[in-house]
């Protein structure tokens, strides 16, 4: 089994997911007792969001590569981003660290693309909405067109991420905010939808949606598990 390299944090509330996912995932594999074997690296998201919000990008990306460096030193096998945002990050984490990433677009795309979805409503934090770094590999790579909401949408979803979902607070009426923003995603033509922020899981579920609801943190959590698992040596870089 290989050791799993997880930078975290971002939120600690879907870290946990991931945490729990990929030990779920390993016990109904191998059974008894056996358990993922895990190295972490924890940021202080409070850290992180600041730099973010300042749009300090190539500061928030050498925190990111000094986390991956750690767990390379503590003897992972692979690295895995427990958020959908700061694999605007992977790029530079992939030239420092001679480690196998395990890229959360490509995993999700591989789940996607046998459901025979073509275009894909996108929600997540306004960077992964807007910017190029998930919707271009994903389109790029995987040959899946993504559709976000409109601004003042895009706007209250992210509100609701880092204001709510990021400290643990699910509220009804926010529930309801994305189930309509779900509806119009599917009027504009979405055939599925992906949940692209590790948090989003925590308000949505398939009851909200009348399409397919992908949700990434378990996708790339259950990869990670498998990933461990195999044989090969082979990563996603």
């Amino acid at each position: 089994m290989k050791t799993i390299g997880l930078i975290g944090g971002m939120s600690w509330e879907s870290t946990a997911i991931y945490y729990r996912t990929i030990n779920e995932r390993v016990k109904q594999r191998l059974g008894g007792l056996h358990s993922a074997k895990i190295v972490l690296v924890s940021l202080d998201f409070a850290e992180l969001a600041a730099l973010q919000r300042g749009e300090r990008w190539p500061e928030a990306g050498e925190m990111m590569v000094g986390a991956a460096r750690s767990l390379a030193a503590a003897g992972a096998d692979f690295i895995v981003i427990t958020a959908n945002t700061m694999h605007k990050a992977a790029p530079a984490i992939v030239d420092a660290v001679p480690l196998p990433l395990l890229h959360v677009v490509d995993v999700t795309a591989a789940a996607v693309r046998p459901s025979g979805a073509r275009t894909v409503g996108l929600l997540g934090t306004r960077f992964t909405m807007e910017d190029d770094f998930f919707r271009e590999r994903l389109e790029s790579r995987h040959g899946l067109r993504s559709i976000v909401p409109a601004a003042d949408d895009r706007e209250q979803v992210h509100r609701v991420i880092y204001d709510e979902l990021c400290v643990g607070v699910v509220r009804a009426e926010s529930r309801a905010l994305f189930r309509g923003v779900v509806g119009r995603l599917v009027a504009e033509g979405a055939e599925a939808v992906i949940l692209g922020c590790t948090e989003l899981s925590m308000i949505l579920s398939p009851a909200d949606s009348p399409v397919p609801l992908w949700d990434t943190a378990r996708i790339h959590a259950t990869a990670a598990a498998d990933y461990a698992l195999a044989d090969d040596e082979g990563g996603t870089r």
